[in-house]
């Protein structure tokens, strides 16, 4: 049975400093830059660099993509930018996920190593569901709390991404920039 992975990625820190700003219209403040570089290099050093990448469509999520991939000597993944991930619940996240998949699996080789760029509490409530088990410690931090620029790496088995559905993954990893070294 094929194994496939989801990370999921919250943005990185947003500033405030316009509070006239739109929140979608938001960019990334300097902490969240120097975050999402923390998180590309682990991406690298892990070998965790997706097939597809799906992305809210805000500000401050495609400026934590350019972040995460710029600086990579690789091809950006396929990216899909999408309204559809903005402020989205589990459910509406799960099901972009399951609707990009089955076109990619039309298309040519279902993509194994899936990424979304969103925001929380969606995000956060998706990774918590979906895990029927991992480390408790992981799943632990993961519940208190999913900080900007966090990762939480989710891997199953099933047939297609059609199968994934709450309790059926593993949460393989939880990071959060401040516990990578530099």
């Amino acid at each position: 049975m094929p194994r496939f992975a989801l990370s999921l990625l919250r943005h990185a820190k947003s500033t405030w400093d316009d509070p006239a700003l739109p929140d979608h219209e938001r960019p990334l403040a300097p902490r969240g830059i120097k975050a999402a570089a923390r998180i590309s290099r682990y991406l690298t050093q892990e070998a965790l660099i997706p097939d597809l990448v799906l992305c809210s469509d805000a500000v401050r999520t495609r400026a934590t993509h350019a972040l995460l991939f710029t600086p990579l000597e690789i091809a950006t993944p396929e990216t899909i930018f999408t309204p559809n991930l903005y402020l989205a619940s589990p459910d509406q996240i799960l099901t972009v996920i399951q609707r990009e998949t089955a076109r990619s699996e039309t298309a040519s080789t279902p993509p194994h190593h899936v990424m979304i760029i969103a925001h929380n509490p969606g995000l956060q409530l998706l990774a918590l569901s979906l895990p029927g088990g991992g480390r408790r410690t992981d799943i632990e931090r993961l519940a208190s709390k999913f900080p900007t620029a966090a990762l939480a790496h989710i891997t199953f088995e099933a047939e297609n991404w059609a199968s994934l559905i709450p309790g059926s993954a593993t949460l393989d990893r939880f990071v959060t920039p401040k516990s990578l070294k530099d």
